[in-house]
Order: structure tokens, then sequence, then C-alpha cells
């Protein structure tokens, strides 16, 4: 799952060559991405002890403040009757499956119709 990945917490089984060469890669993203902040904002990310600069703590606060634009590229094609596996919305008294899209149909005038980030932070054994 991305965030999961993005975070460095993927329970990813696969072949360990392609995970080596996929953390490879999130680790040189984030170090260009470390590279351009201002150092008052690396000194937040500088961990002594994270030795081979994975920047977990830049890739927790990366995956928080995008999350939710990655999670609306994911399902932008979408379709009105496409849903997720387990039930995500309260559209009458009980839960119900987002199927608005993938997404929570509007009601009233708050924020509502948004996509379930909240799937990020459930194990993925139970997702």
């Amino acid at each position: 799952d991305i965030g999961d990945i993005i975070r460095g917490k993927d329970l990813y089984r696969g072949d360990d060559k392609e995970n080596i060469k996929l953390q490879k890669n999130l680790k040189n993203i984030f170090a260009k991405i470390y590279d351009q902040l201002k150092p008052e904002a690396q000194k937040r990310y500088k961990d002594i002890n994270d030795i081979d600069n994975n920047f977990y703590k830049l890739r927790e606060d990366w995956w928080d403040a995008n999350r939710l634009e990655v999670w609306k590229a994911i399902i932008c094609k979408a379709e009105q009757n496409d849903k997720y596996f387990r039930q995500t919305c309260n559209d009458d008294v009980t839960s119900s499956r987002a199927i608005h899209k993938c997404r929570c149909e509007k009601k009233g005038g708050g924020n509502v119709n948004v996509v379930p980030t909240y799937f990020d932070y459930v194990p993925q054994y139970l997702r």
C-alpha cells in the first residue's frame, strides 16, 4: 500500500531485489527533498539513529501532508458504482460502501465528500 511503502512500513513479502531497489529509490527521492529544505527544517529530520539516511520522519510527514492528493490521484478514474471492499461511509444509520466514485456522498454543508484516507493507518492485514 502506497502510504506504507512511502513511510517504510510495507509488509511486502515478494522479491527481495525489487524491495531493495524500491527502498533505494525512495531513499534517493527523500534525500533530494531533504537537501531542498531550509536548514531549520533539516534539523527536524536529521536523526542520529538513522545511520542509513532513510529519512523516516520526513517520509511520515510527507505522507501526512500529501496523502489526500495521492488518494485522489489513485481513484481519479473511479466510476460511479466503484467501491472499496470494506464499508467506509454512513449513508443512513448503518455503515455502507463508498459507491460514489469511491467517495462518501456529500450531505449537508460539511466537507464530507472526501476520500477515506484513514485506510492508510489501518494495518495491511486488516484492509
